[in-house]
């Protein structure tokens, strides 16, 4: 009996376990990641074509205790290693793990292949190369933080899960021994009809054809690592492998297992007819062109089946498992929520007594089918840590009830009153919700048809999954009273931002919105920054810039994308003056001045730190918009920029350039701004707050979401 090793992905130990048993191993061990076990040879040969689970089978040559590098190259140098390898054979060394002496690995592979080329080379005479892209032999060394170093030989050569029938692949396909480990978890009966509803390249339904129709997973593989191995016995290989080809021949013979895969992809669709075609499975397989909104049963009396395939009186039972898409940007989670929900719906609807398995990295998402699984299982994909849930869908399953209804219910009334007076201004761009009800803590705005929701950081007084399912409980019910669809759905964390930080690019869509505002035509981008390039508060400002514009010279400051600029330029001003220290968002405010026809000298874009270039002598104007961040410290500018402390300065630099019958309209977005009242009068100017009239209707609920300041000479 010889020591061997099997490794398989974190989460599959028990059942390797379980199939090295079967196989014929024995003295099993149990560890994180694998299986250590004793065999004669011809086991490890069959658990190298008939494992499922492994990702490796590997002879364990030595262990020794390993605490400097001496230690290492010694134990190294006393394995038998022409017992393994041959003059004339390339090898290659793999080495895992770290201690005091040993911190990279790559040094650890190094003093290891040093002592194989110097043992090799005394007893043969001649210098072994190393191959480490195909070698003959791989050796695979591992150290645990016990200081014991193992060294393997390794039997599998490339990883097990490889079968040898993917062609091609879609996006992030399953690994083939987690397929497999998904089937076994979920129950499923090899005899009882099978769905994947999300089938992408096909791997899960090619590892069910493979199990109900008893083909080794190791058939199709033309290479083997022990197949250059010294000690390799062909003739026990031979009969394992004859033995296999038999039962495969007369598994797909009986093989009598219904398989059904959708996918809405025309392209991944034809991957995984031609990987089912190259795993010879493809008589079992039925692949179909559908996206989850067009999900029926397909085993029921109306689906086209035979009488003998589904009854008139009820339909089939089966299992439907797959592997529904989970991004990890934020960006991607409005299309994934819709899908899951849709998911959710569909399986109530259409598999009533069907058990479900469904995998996938974010338990919010599988929390969107609001099903109750009856049991979950931790599994990883690569790296990513998974969730399996398995369901069982009643078979008096009801429509889920709907999601937040005291929030549903006040979106739906906020909606009614506003689409009416929005639609009657002229207005594509409103709020239709902000944190009205405490425990949904979030703003939705509307643009177009798109809906952009806000979700402003929790207080660290509640707990963060439940802060996590109040907002995926929100979007969900957003999503069923508007009725947007995820492509349109935009969701975004906000929390308190520094500076011009509510600036900062988070995407790279360039998708633009063109909008109404009254009789302004405006671009957004609702992706690829936090703001759109809209502040739907100040809305009547603009409206009220462009009724006082008339014949005037204006000056927009901060200016952003230049929104005021459009409306002035509207409202017949004579001149527009745009400044901001963004060329991004000077070139976004060229723009929407263009969109409108204001173009020519009249209108002049300026890229400068607003502070900096009002310290120059210049034009002065009659019209003055000021919109500063209430704190920034861009390295762009001089200083950093607080409003509350240097107000009185920035309003003394405007006041050298307004005319004496000018007017500055003044807005900041601090909290409880205190206007030095004292300050402006020494600067021969008054004030006066108009920050209620400047509150649209749309923000009626949140006064202080901005204020507003008419500041002229006194």
């Amino acid at each position: 009996m010889l020591p061997f090793f099997a490794t398989c992905p974190k989460g599959l130990e028990t059942l390797l376990l379980d199939e090295l048993t079967q196989l014929g191993a024995t003295q099993l061990q149990e560890t994180v990641a694998g299986i250590g076990f004793k065999a004669d040879l011809a086991m490890a040969y069959r658990a190298c074509m008939w494992s499922r689970l492994a990702s490796r089978i590997m002879l364990q040559l030595s262990e020794f205790t390993m605490r400097t590098d001496m230690d290492l190259y010694l134990g190294a140098a006393n394995v038998a290693w022409e017992e393994h390898i041959q003059p004339g054979q390339t090898f290659a060394v793999d080495f895992s793990g770290s201690n005091e002496a040993i911190t990279n690995t790559q040094y650890g592979a190094l003093k290891i292949k040093d002592a194989i080329v110097d043992r090799l080379t005394k007893r043969h005479g001649e210098r072994p190369n190393v191959d480490k892209r195909a070698p003959d032999i791989r050796i695979l060394a591992h150290l645990k933080r016990n200081n014991q170093l193992s060294i393997t030989l390794d039997l599998s050569g490339p990883a097990l899960h490889q079968r040898g029938y993917r062609q091609q692949a879609g996006e992030a396909p399953l690994k083939e021994n987690l397929a497999a480990a998904i089937l076994l978890r979920s129950g499923w009966d090899k005899s009882a009809p099978l769905v994947d509803p999300m089938c992408g390249s096909g791997t899960l339904l090619i590892e069910a054809a493979l199990m109900a129709a008893d083909i080794a997973p190791g058939l199709l593989r033309v290479r083997f690592g022990f197949m250059a191995w010294s000690r390799h016995d062909k003739n026990a290989w031979q009969e394992i492998s004859a033995q296999a080809t038999v039962r495969a021949t007369r598994g797909l013979k009986q093989c009598q297992v219904q398989l059904i895969g959708f996918d809405q992809d025309k392209r991944v669709l034809r991957f995984a007819q031609e990987n089912a075609l190259a795993a010879g499975v493809e008589t079992l397989i039925d692949f179909r062109l559908a996206s989850v909104e067009q999900l029926v049963n397909p085993f029921t009396q109306h689906s086209g089946l035979s009488a003998t395939q589904a009854s008139n009186d009820e339909p089939l039972t089966g299992w439907l498992i797959s592997n529904p898409p989970y991004g990890e940007r934020l960006s991607e989670f409005p299309s994934l929520l819709g899908l899951h929900q849709l998911l959710g719906n569909k399986l109530r609807e259409q598999f009533k007594g069907w058990r479900v398995s469904l995998i996938s990295s974010s338990s919010e998402l599988l929390s969107c089918l609001r099903l109750r699984p009856d049991k979950t299982y931790k599994l990883f994909n690569g790296a990513l840590a998974c969730e399996l849930r398995n369901y069982l869908i009643a078979a008096d399953a009801k429509t889920a009830r709907p999601l937040a209804e005291d929030f549903a219910n006040r979106l739906t009334k906020n909606i009614k009153q506003l689409e009416k007076w929005a639609k009657a201004e002229h207005i594509d761009c409103y709020r239709l919700y902000d944190a009205d009800l405490p425990e949904y803590n979030a703003a939705i705005d509307r643009y177009q048809d798109h809906i952009v929701i806000q979700e402003y950081a929790a207080p660290k007084t509640i707990p963060e999954h439940k802060a996590r399912a109040r907002f995926y409980d929100l979007v969900q019910a957003t999503m069923a009273v508007t009725g947007v669809t995820g492509n349109k759905l935009v969701l975004k964390v906000r929390a308190r931002q520094l500076g011009r930080e509510q600036y900062e690019r988070l995407d790279k869509r360039e998708q633009w919105l063109q909008v109404q505002e009254h009789n302004a035509k405006l671009l957004v981008n609702l992706f690829d920054y936090l703001d759109t390039g809209l502040f739907l508060d100040h809305r009547p400002t603009r409206k009220r810039i462009s009724e006082l514009a008339y014949g005037k010279d204006f000056l927009n400051l901060f200016a952003y994308t230049g929104t005021a600029s459009v409306h002035a330029g509207l409202g017949g001003a004579k001149s527009t003056t745009t400044v901001d220290m963004s060329n991004t968002y000077l070139a976004w405010a060229e723009r929407n001045m263009a969109l409108n026809g204001l173009v020519g000298r009249a209108h002049q874009f300026i890229q400068a730190d607003c502070l900096t270039w009002l310290r120059q002598p210049g034009e002065s104007y009659d019209v003055i918009f000021v919109d500063p961040p209430t704190f920034s410290n861009s390295k762009r500018m001089e200083d950093n920029f607080d409003i509350q402390r240097d107000h009185i300065e920035l309003l003394g630099l405007l006041s050298q350039h307004l005319r004496q019958d000018g007017l500055v309209i003044f807005s900041n977005n601090k909290r409880h701004f205190k206007m030095d009242t004292e300050g402006l009068a020494a600067l021969g100017l008054h004030a006066t707050e108009v920050s209620k009239q400047s509150l649209p209707k749309d923000f009626a609920r949140n006064p202080h979401i901005h204020n507003c300041w008419d500041i002229r000479w006194a």
